[in-house]
């Protein structure tokens, strides 16, 4: 008991210094669902969160966790000699483990033995054979008895019964087992007695304690008076591990100085286990002893041999062979997963624990000291705990778009010399988390659109792309905002969730509408969801019912020009659209209208003249003030065509001239401007000539300020609408059926 409260105050100490684990101690053999103590309790841990940390030991073999109690409970039949063998101390080492958050235990349950095995003799009929000069106090040593308990529980004396000739004593090998020595305490004479019958009991120190007995037999013969003499009284030898069967490991010398059959040696093991023989080989007339089996260092490190020298009469004698085995590095270091998760989201913090790791190694010393490190470059690492225990943690900040997978190599590898190493692959995959917003291919759209199209029809298609997965990736796409009413834009535009295509709900009308905005959204499906916004600028182009083929315009200039003499079947009004459009990515544009009416003479475009300019398309207050001012200018303007026709009568003897007025078109308000002009009007000037004494008015638009030298002209051709090939040239469009809103000045 003392050795017990000894061993159990140095592990505290040991272990306390380490990681300070938690002793209990229990008897053998106890039944199955037995209390050892309330590791919960011991644990700091209250009952209640047992389930959430999820509690448990390494060593289920042996014990259990109560979930209801937190008691640690024997789960199965714990035999001391079968875990411990002959050690006088036995400790049952092992881990308890709690997640949420993780975190490891070392728990150190002492076995305590109890008397549960008698002693037992090996042979239980024991022959001698004694020569009858045998002088008294000659000795003759026994066959001990086995005992598996150990301390006070182990075997402790050996009697004999009752007789005048022999007694018993107790002797203690040098490994600390007892023997018995049966003691000639009086001559024996054959011819009066020529076999004795003795009973040898072997006694353990329990309580209560326990025997069994052999029997001795002694047969009585006649006189070989020496006895074999070993060299040594112990041998002592080292061995490497793992040698083949055969080597030798030392030779045992007896002699004998009788002569002929009495000293003619035998030499055998005694008291040798079944497991020793198996191991070993001795020759019974040599001595030597050679190895039968492979011998390993992390099964057994120490052998001692009895080996007993009999003559050819009844003597015999005695000696102990001790064999150290000297430990080799023969075993790779092993990676055990405690805990694991191989599924790791991508927003995971920092020092979060993907799995707790044990790695072990069956040698000693050197040899079993054991590095663990990840072979790769990950954005892992490996943090050493206590007790060869490490914890792979996240090193970097993880993004699934990047690497969605890691392949781990985990190597161990012990400081033997040669070193040994394992590697455990394993793989984590990591999860997605709903971290990136939706992405358009552009940045902007500008949509241009043919009036009267039919409804129902794709007039654009936007596309976004997440590099999420999963829901986290899918979009849908909708309306959120436009610069038209709610209720109007219902009945303009729609767009599909799915593909991202903007239809058309009715047909449009360029003089009703010429440009409005929208606000799509694509949204992904993630938890939160992320959306992202892109402003679509959709444009109307007027349809018109032909092309010009009277008119051309140059393509960087500007000028309009005839492009053919104009003859009585050509139409009298026309309508031309000229845009324009830069370079930019995405590129602008803006038009501008230009109406022209062509007669003989004044009289035929005066109703065209009394005719009100103004755009039937309203413009709230601006298009009122522009009405007005043009008003204004008009009858100025008529005014001071009268008075200069007033001026010219009266000088009319004077030469044929003629008079030119000067119409700007310009997107800045102005005095000149017309009211059905907008914004994106183009600045362009336009010169009308009119001769004072002819039959027939003509009509010059003049250039003013040309861009280039040599302007290239553009004859339009399409029956809708033609535009320039170089997108930083101006568009013309014609319309023959377009009212005209061109002033036209009287010749003077």
């Amino acid at each position: 008991m003392k050795s017990q409260v000894l061993f159990l105050f140095l592990l505290s100490l040991f272990y306390g210094a380490i990681s300070q684990p938690i002793l209990y101690s229990i008897p053998e053999e106890l039944a199955k669902g037995s209390r050892v103590g309330n590791l919960a309790k011991d644990l700091g841990l209250s009952v209640q969160e047992l389930p959430a940390r999820k509690l448990r030991v390494s060593a289920e073999d042996y014990f259990n966790v109560s979930v209801k109690s937190g008691d640690l409970l024997v789960n199965s039949r714990i035999d001391r000699e079968k875990i411990c063998g002959r050690k006088s101390e036995c400790a049952l080492e092992f881990e308890t483990v709690t997640e949420n958050p993780m975190n490891i235990f070392h728990v150190i349950v002492v076995i305590q033995d109890i008397n549960d095995n008698a002693p037992r003799f090996i042979a239980k009929n024991i022959e001698l054979e004694i020569c009858e000069s045998a002088l008294p106090g000659v000795k003759f040593p026994l066959d001990s008895a086995q005992d598996a308990d150990v301390g006070s529980n182990s075997l402790k004396v050996y009697t004999i019964n009752a007789n005048q000739h022999f007694s018993l004593s107790t002797k203690e090998s040098p490994d600390g087992s007892k023997y018995p020595e049966l003691l000639l305490e009086k001559p024996l004479d054959r011819e009066h007695q020529s076999s004795h019958h003795l009973i040898l009991t072997a006694i353990d120190g329990g309580d209560p304690p326990l025997s069994s007995t052999a029997q001795i037999w002694i047969k009585v013969t006649d006189a070989n008076d020496n006895a074999p003499v070993f060299s040594q009284d112990i041998y002592r030898v080292t061995l490497q591990e793992n040698m083949p069967p055969g080597t030798s490991v030392l030779r045992v010398t007896a002699t004998d100085q009788d002569e002929d059959v009495n000293a003619q040696i035998t030499y055998a093991f005694l008291n040798a286990p079944t497991s020793t023989s198996l191991l070993f080989n001795l020759d019974p007339n040599t001595g030597d002893i050679t190895t039968n089996g492979t011998l390993d260092f992390e099964e057994r490190s120490r052998y001692i041999l009895g080996v007993e020298a009999k003559d050819g009469g009844v003597h015999t004698a005695h000696c102990n062979v001790h064999i150290e085995i000297v430990d080799e590095n023969d075993n790779a270091p092993e990676v055990t997963f405690m805990s694991f998760s191989n599924y790791v989201p991508e927003d995971s913090d920092l020092g979060t624990i993907i799995a707790l790791i044990k790695v072990t190694d069956k040698d000693f010393g050197q040899n079993g000291l054991v590095m663990c490190y990840i072979q790769e470059e990950v954005p892992f690492k490996l943090e050493f705990t206590s007790k060869n225990y490490y914890k792979l943690v996240i090193e970097k900040a993880l993004n699934r778009e990047e690497i969605s997978e890691y392949n781990i190599t985990l190597t161990a590898t012990d400081k033997g010399k040669p070193p040994l190493s394992s590697k455990t692959r394993v793989t984590l995959h990591i999860t997605d988390v709903n971290d990136n917003a939706p992405i358009f291919q552009q940045t902007s759209y500008t949509v241009h659109v043919a009036e009267n199209n039919l409804p129902g029809a794709s007039i654009a298609q936007v596309r976004a792309f997440d590099p999420d997965s999963g829901p986290n990736g899918q979009v849908s796409y909708s309306i959120v905002a436009s610069d038209l009413e709610p209720r109007a834009l219902l009945s303009y535009v729609s767009v599909s969730p799915q593909s991202g295509v903007v239809f058309a709900q009715r047909a449009f009308d360029h003089e009703q509408l010429r440009a409005f905005e929208l606000t799509l959204q694509a949204r992904d499906q993630g938890s939160p969801a992320l959306s992202a916004n892109v402003i679509p600028h959709i444009l109307f182009l007027a349809l018109f019912p032909q092309t010009s083929t009277s008119l051309s315009l140059g393509l960087r200039t500007g000028e309009v020009r005839t492009a053919r003499a104009l003859g009585d079947k050509d139409a009298a009004r026309h309508r031309l659209l000229v845009a324009v459009r830069d370079g930019g990515q995405p590129p602008l544009s803006a038009t501008a209208t230009l109406h022209l009416v062509f007669a003989d003479s004044l009289q035929e475009v005066l109703p065209d003249l009394r005719e009100d300019p103004v755009s039937s398309d309203p413009q709230a207050e601006l298009q009122f003030y522009l009405v007005v001012a043009l008003a204004l200018i008009s009858v100025l303007f008529l005014l001071a065509v009268i008075l200069a026709i007033a001026l010219r009568l009266r000088h009319s003897s004077s030469p044929t001239s003629w008079s030119c007025f000067q119409h700007g078109l310009s997107s800045k308000s102005g005095p000149m401007v017309p009211s059905n002009y907008s914004e994106r009007t183009l600045p362009y000037s336009y010169n009308l000539c009119v001769a004072s004494h002819s039959a027939k008015t003509e009509f010059n638009f003049l250039n003013v300020a040309p861009e280039v030298d040599h302007p290239q002209d553009l004859l339009c051709d399409d029956p809708s609408m033609v535009a320039c090939s170089n997108n930083e040239d101006p568009k013309l469009v014609y319309d023959s059926s377009f009212p005209s809103h061109v002033s036209v000045f009287n010749p003077i």
